[in-house]
């Protein structure tokens, strides 16, 4: 099992920096959410006309891409073909990086739509992208967000798509902080669709002054009330051999720690986690 981190935590990291840091906090790994200013690492040179000498600075500094993360929001009719444009996109670029993980999203309006329906647009949009060249070589992983974060919804879709090119991303602390699901409810829905994962911890706590609507706040790892070990345990257990990712938001809050302190305290706090023997 490897580890990696979200440049969505290190908005202001050059390829350098990530390289460099990476290596020193002891990652396996990076998932590109976003380049310094762009969202959509698609649209930068650096990983398309360039896209090989980022491979062999990413590869020289023993750091593998362990998923690219997508906007492509599945279940919104409206932006089909927008979202097949984004996998085209993305398709090329994960094979130059030696990548096999593509994010995606659901999205979709509950109040225009039955989820039963949202389900159907989603599985067309998906058929729709596995349809394109070289797609089915790559792990297109449903993300249990916004409106999919119970691991039921999110079954839903996956039950449509049997295809093994495309997954769930289990998302640890919005399944069980937002869609109030044990992590065993969780892990028993998605159990053999599990792909991918994303981590961080959060403390219920209304009266802080960083506290989010739900009254929850993020913390280090390790330092919060989410049930990350137990998570953790029930992958082991089941033999899951993939990515622990630390979705550390700090370009959408950037109040949070800077990443030369969370990253490190993921990895410290992680690795003994993953690495111990299951009994």
């Amino acid at each position: 099992m490897k580890i990696s981190f979200m440049t969505l935590g290190c908005p202001n990291w050059d390829l350098d920096t990530i390289c460099a840091r990476g290596k020193k906090y002891g990652f396996d790994g990076v998932d590109f959410r976003g380049y310094l200013e762009t969202i959509d690492i698609t649209l930068r040179p650096e990983f398309t006309r360039k896209v090989s000498a980022t491979y062999r600075q990413l590869k020289d500094a023993g750091l593998s891409v362990s998923a690219i993360s997508s906007s492509i929001n599945l279940c919104v009719l409206e932006k089909l073909e927008s979202n097949l444009e984004e996998a085209r996109r993305t398709i090329p670029v994960a094979q130059a990086l030696a990548c096999t993980n593509v994010r995606v999203f659901g999205g979709g309006d509950l109040n225009a739509h039955s989820r039963p329906e949202l389900a159907e647009i989603g599985r067309d949009a998906m058929q729709k992208i596995l349809a394109l060249d070289g797609a089915s070589s790559l792990h297109w992983l449903f993300e249990t967000h916004d409106q999919w974060i119970r691991a039921q919804d999110t079954r839903l879709l996956l039950d449509q798509i049997p295809n093994p090119a495309f997954g769930a991303l289990w998302d640890m602390g919005h399944t069980y902080r937002v869609g109030k699901e044990t992590p065993s409810e969780t892990f028993e829905a998605l159990k053999g669709r599990i792909g991918y994962t994303h981590l961080k911890d959060a403390v219920y706590d209304p009266s802080h002054p960083l506290a989010m609507e739900d009254g929850w706040h993020y913390v280090l790892p390790g330092m919060g009330s989410l049930p990350l070990r137990e998570s953790i345990d029930l992958l082991k257990h089941s033999g899951y051999d993939g990515w622990f990712q630390f979705e550390h938001e700090k370009r959408w809050h950037p109040e949070l720690p800077e990443p030369e302190v969370a990253f490190p305290a993921f990895a410290r706090w992680i690795r003994p986690l993953i690495t111990t023997k299951i009994n």
